[in-house]
């Protein structure tokens, strides 16, 4: 019985999010057999040290991983896709993109009455300015179960905003207060995907049945976006992307230095994902100079 040897993370998160991914295969292909290989890497043991925004940090969280990769340690492995750098290694493709979760971002508060709201995210953390203008939006760290647990002894801040998806996942779904709409907190390019990486020239015939090609394509619109914009090194960008009919419409957010939003949509035939992100970020950085 050939044997699949699927790497990731060691939250309780990411191991779930694995399990999905390796049920799938399972269900699919009954005469093959999933070992799931945990891996530790900088981002998890120094998260705690971090004050900047993983926006710029994202390679800490799979460097090991994908030296596992590279090192035949492991198949491929399944990652949170807004957690991958948007610049592709061509070496360690995506190799399948599972159904979307719900993308958008919610809220969940403790019993205190105070005007602060939390967030791990920078991209999240500059939309809730705007939206609640008299709170006070402060940075927290850690896994989900860890930023809920201080959420549930502070009293220092009362509201915590995480991905819906995550929390479905972790069967979390009765903590959630408020979900925001796609116009209130554009989410982060890819969020609610999960992607399976592995390595160039491998055969990964068996994840035929993990990728989902309305993801995959709406994927490569928003990812396209962010690269386009440079924004994954130091400026944050949300991107969200549909398709009906064959259509993929995209939509973007561009936050400058100056903390100014810049948005703006762009519809076209899903073939062109790719280049729909790019004219869309174009688009933006023209009128940004303008």
């Amino acid at each position: 019985m050939r044997e699949i040897r699927i790497g990731t993370r060691g939250s309780v998160l990411a191991l779930a999010q694995t399990k999905l991914i390796a049920d799938k295969i399972l269900n699919t292909w009954p005469d093959l057999r999933v070992k799931i290989i945990t891996i530790t890497t900088q981002g998890d043991i120094n998260m705690s040290a971090f004050t900047s925004d993983p926006v710029g940090i994202k390679g800490m969280f799979t460097h090991e991983i994908t030296q596992a990769l590279l090192n035949n340690k492991i198949d491929f492995a399944v990652h949170s896709l807004k957690d991958l750098p948007v610049q592709e290694n061509q070496e360690l493709p995506i190799i399948a993109y599972s159904k979307r979760g719900d993308p958008r971002d919610a809220l969940i508060l403790n019993n205190n009455s105070c005007k602060i709201l939390a967030s791990s995210s920078l991209r999240r953390r500059l939309q809730l300015e705007k939206l609640y203008p008299d709170y006070k939006i402060i940075p927290v760290r850690g896994n989900i179960n860890t930023r809920i647990k201080k959420l549930d002894e502070s009293e220092n801040f009362c509201g915590l905003v995480l991905a819906v998806s995550g929390l479905e996942r972790l069967n979390l779904s009765h903590r959630i207060n408020k979900i925001f709409s796609i116009n209130e907190i554009m989410p982060a390019p890819g969020q609610g995907i999960l992607a399976c990486q592995g390595v160039h020239g491998r055969n990964y015939n068996y994840l035929e049945c993990v990728n989902d090609k309305d993801s995959q394509d709406c994927a490569i619109a928003e990812r396209s976006f962010s690269l386009e914009l440079n924004a994954g090194c130091n400026i944050p960008a949300g991107a969200y992307a549909e398709i009906h009919e064959n259509i993929l419409t995209l939509r973007g957010l561009y936050i400058d230095g100056e903390k100014f939003f810049h948005t703006g949509s762009l519809s076209g035939s899903r073939n062109d994902a790719k280049l729909l992100g790019q004219i869309l970020a174009k688009k933006i950085l023209t009128e940004l100079k303008s």
